[in-house]
């Protein structure tokens, strides 16, 4: 088993939900946190709930901002001279059909989804082929493992950065770089109440679905154990999502039944 303590984990989308739960769960496993999403004070009101805040840090960048991922990581390494993990979890769901999600939309989650994750990842690299450690994490999906109604382009997008995380860990392998893959199911976060419509504008409330999902700390402390554990292929969710990643593996026809007599919204 790895052991957390002293390292620094560097985490996207940490201001709220999944991230900000890694986030508590990494500080209580003894990391130095780096905590980084667009707003400068939410920011900082999760360090201060961390344990021994002083020794973490917030800072403030728009992941699909070359020039701000390129800032926060001269900044990490001025003040850390390290990254240890990398934790690419900010991105960005949809709710609306195909026929009625605009090309802009369609990019938009792409571009935050897939390309701003593959960029980060990218520009930290060096560092960790320079040490020959440490560990890459992705947040994907069940959904980019599966492909429902009313997340097509959310769907593409953690699949793409699924192949290319694949892709990654047989490249750096050999170097002592770890790559794993972390694909919640159903989670209580404000995922659903973001996710854009059609049109790009955020849906404005939640679904059921993720409303009666796995509490974030629950999500958190699962994810830390399996992470640390060494595992690259983490599935965690409720047993209609692990159920049909199982159907998905055994037989793809019936899943794709499954999926056009399941109300997913």
């Amino acid at each position: 088993m790895e052991r957390l303590q002293g390292k620094v984990v560097w985490i996207t989308g940490a201001s709220s939900g999944i991230g900000k739960a890694l986030a508590v769960e990494c500080a209580v496993q003894g990391a130095q946190v780096v905590l980084t999403a667009r707003r400068q004070t939410e920011l900082d009101n999760v360090r201060a709930e961390l344990s021994n805040p002083d020794q973490h840090l917030a800072i403030a960048a728009d992941i699909s901002n070359e020039s701000q991922v390129e800032a926060a990581y001269r900044q990490i390494l001025e003040q850390k001279g390290r990254i240890d993990w990398l934790i690419n979890n900010a991105g960005l769901s949809q709710r609306a059909l195909i026929a009625d999600t605009t090309m802009q939309t369609e990019r938009a989650i792409m571009e935050l989804d897939y390309f701003s994750q593959v960029f980060l990842t990218k520009t930290v690299l060096p560092t960790f082929m320079a040490h020959k450690t440490g560990r890459i994490v992705f947040v994907s999906s069940v959904a980019g493992l599966l492909g429902t109604q009313y997340r097509a382009s959310y769907s593409a997008a953690k699949a793409a950065i699924h192949m290319w995380a694949n892709s990654l860990r047989a490249e750096v392998a050999e170097q002592g770089i770890g790559v794993s893959v972390l694909f919640p199911g159903f989670v209580k976060t404000n995922v659903s109440i973001n996710a854009l419509d059609g049109a790009g504008k955020p849906q404005g409330y939640d679904n059921d679905a993720t409303a009666n999902g796995l509490e974030a700390d629950d999500f958190a402390r699962q994810s830390v154990q399996a992470l640390l554990a060494g595992q690259e292929y983490i599935v965690i969710g409720g047993a209609k999502e692990k159920l049909g990643v199982l159907v998905s593996r055994l037989s793809p026809k019936m899943l794709y039944k499954m999926i056009r007599k399941t109300k997913v919204k």
